[in-house]
């Protein structure tokens, strides 16, 4: 199961990326363990700084504007 979290303070682009992750997990029938970190300290102890952005199994994969349903299959 990996773990994804996305990063963000609950704006469009945060919320269509975890819906996105949830349909393409869903589609692929992959498990994950999705959640949400809303606390900017939280966030910006990743480094990141343009949200939303995109953490898996502790690595920042992806940072700024809603990725695209090709790029969120090839993490899962």
């Amino acid at each position: 199961m990996k773990h994804i979290k996305v990063l963000g303070t609950g704006c469009a682009n945060c919320k269509a990326t975890v819906k996105l992750i949830e349909d393409a997990a869903r589609a692929r029938g992959v498990a994950v363990d999705l959640e949400k970190v809303e606390n900017i300290a939280d966030i910006m102890a990743y480094g990141v700084m343009s949200t939303p952005g995109v953490v898996i199994d502790g690595k920042v994969v992806h940072a700024g504007g809603v990725p695209d349903m090709k790029k969120v299959e090839n993490w899962l």
